[in-house]
This record gives structure tokens, C-alpha cells and sequence, in this order.
């Protein structure tokens, strides 16, 4: 059994509510958000960002503005919306919930 696959599944379950948490804290643009999620060991290609970040647009839970950079292109900033800020509070607590769920079960 590969366990590396069920390691990728465990971590594509909870990059949204990683992203999300991250532009709680203030908008970003696509490159921070990988540096952040690599800073805490969730490895993650722009292929998979991307069509995430779109998504998450497309329902309303984000929005985005375009900015100068002084080192390339304009970068397209990611801020989350009031429904996304309600949204995230809702996965907090599942994800609370699921945290505890889980360690009281490995635990017994």
C-alpha cells in the first residue's frame, strides 16, 4: 500500500481551508500563498493553486485586483470576500470538530 497517495489525498482535503486561512490574514497573491503553504510543509504547484484560487472566485468567496510590482508583471491579489470570511469560519469548526473526531478515535 503507498501511503504517500493517502498523505496527497489528506493535504488536497484541506488546502482550501488553508488558503482561505491564509487570506484571512491579508490579501496575497498566488506566489505567497505557495511560499506560506511551503513554509508549513503543504507543498503545492501552481497547476493546483490556480484552478483552486478560480474556483473559490467563482462561488464568491474570493475576489482579486491586479497591482504593479516593482520586480515583474502585475500580480493578481487575493482577498477573501464577507462570504468567504463565513465560509471559513464554518470549515474552522468542521475542521475543529474532525481534529477531535479523529484523535479521540487513534487515541482510544
Amino acid at each position: 500500500m503507498n501511503s504517500e497517495n493517502t498523505k496527497a489525498q489528506m493535504r488536497k482535503g484541506v488546502l482550501e481551508l488553508c488558503i482561505l486561512s491564509i487570506l484571512s490574514k491579508g490579501d496575497a497573491y498566488p506566489t505567497e500563498i505557495i511560499e506560506r503553504l511551503k513554509d508549513t510543509k503543504l507543498v503545492i504547484v501552481e497547476g493546483t493553486l490556480y484552478p483552486l484560487l478560480t474556483r473559490l472566485k467563482n462561488t464568491g468567496l474570493l475576489a482579486y485586483r491586479w497591482e504593479e510590482s516593482n520586480s515583474g508583471p502585475p500580480r493578481k491579489y487575493y482577498k477573501l470576500t464577507e462570504i468567504g470570511e463565513q465560509y471559513l469560519k464554518e470549515l474552522q469548526v468542521s475542521w475543529n470538530e474532525l481534529v477531535h473526531a479523529v484523535e479521540k478515535t487513534i487515541n482510544k
